[in-house]
């Protein structure tokens, strides 16, 4: 198939189009790089395009005889949002109601939506089940949900199909070193921990306080390819039926202290951990309930001991 991905020279988007490459299909990236690498477009076309503007969606869409969409597009910074929701909101919002116009003008029936656990706030369970109350702590989260609800909303009035995959914190790189996390600033925790592992420089442990069993906020940490492995078996679970909404998580928190003492370990090196206060709108623990997700994808996700050792053998070649 002909797959638009927005938003695929970034981090995820880039390496689930590798993934759709490799599995048969072209990718066309549909990115305005801002937060984007050209060079991370090497599996397929590139439109350079902003996700707000409906008629360059529609004209990518018609002009590749697309098949299906998978929107990654979107800002994803949590502390950003809080100092800049109307960005937010703009951007998410407005490019997902852009996307579902153009894609109803093109015909184009199947939507692969990037949700995220971040629209269900606070954990009111130890793990989270796709009913769980969605109550966003910041900005972000609410425009994901938003979306979501967007999605929900004009989806079913215009004849597309949509999965919406709410997953939890992405690591890890393509194994293959074609591509890898990048972020400007990079604000994601394991590059900085693996960062500051090896060069002695600070790691900055936000949260000591947190309501969890030591003190540092837990997290549900996929790996990258295995997310990308879900977006593409979503689009053939949407062959046959109208819907999907599915978190995408392995079902096991591991909290940053243990995160720092797996690095540690796979690296021979202590870091030099500096504790700072918890950030706006941090969560205290989020892990998914993986029950509906094994139920169409069944898959084993790479363990986060696994992926970090990876990465420290990549390092140390």
């Amino acid at each position: 198939m002909n797959i638009l991905v927005t938003g695929g020279a970034g981090y995820i988007g880039s390496h689930t189009s590798k993934l759709l490459k490799k599995a048969g299909h072209t990718p066309i990236v549909f990115d305005n790089l801002t937060n984007g690498w050209a060079e991370w477009v090497k599996f397929g076309p590139f439109v350079f395009g902003d996700i707000r503007n409906e008629e360059a969606l529609y004209q990518a869409l018609k002009g590749f005889q697309v098949d299906a969409v998978i929107h990654f597009a979107a800002n994803a910074y949590v502390e950003e949002s809080t100092r800049l929701p109307e960005m937010y909101f703009d951007n998410n919002v407005g490019g997902t109601v852009a996307l579902l116009k153009a894609m109803k003008r093109a015909g184009t029936r199947r939507l692969v939506f990037s949700s995220s656990c971040a629209t269900y706030g606070n954990a009111k369970t130890p793990t989270i089940r796709e009913d769980h109350p969605q109550e966003p702590t910041n900005p972000y989260g609410l425009s994901k949900l938003m979306c979501e609800q967007v999605i929900k909303t004009v989806a079913p009035v215009v004849g597309i199909r949509f999965a919406a995959l709410r997953y939890f914190n992405v690591i890890g790189n393509d194994p293959e070193g074609e591509i890898y996390e990048r972020h400007e600033p990079e604000t994601h925790v394991l590059p900085n921990l693996m960062k500051a592992a090896q060069t002695g420089a600070p790691f900055f442990l936000f949260g000591t306080d947190h309501p969890t069993a030591d003190g540092t906020a837990v997290r549900d940490y996929v790996y990258v390819m295995d997310l990308g492995a879900a977006h593409i078996k979503a689009l053939d679970v949407l062959e046959g039926q109208e819907r999907l909404i599915s978190n995408v998580g392995r079902g096991a928190g591991v909290s940053v202290r243990e995160l720092v003492g797996t690095v540690e370990k796979a690296l021979g090196t202590k870091v030099n951990v500096t504790e700072k206060p918890i950030r706006p709108g941090d969560p205290p623990e989020l892990v998914a309930d993986n029950g509906h997700l094994k139920t169409w994808f069944s898959h084993t996700f790479k363990s986060v001991g696994e992926v970090v050792s990876d990465l420290a053998g990549a390092l140390k070649q």
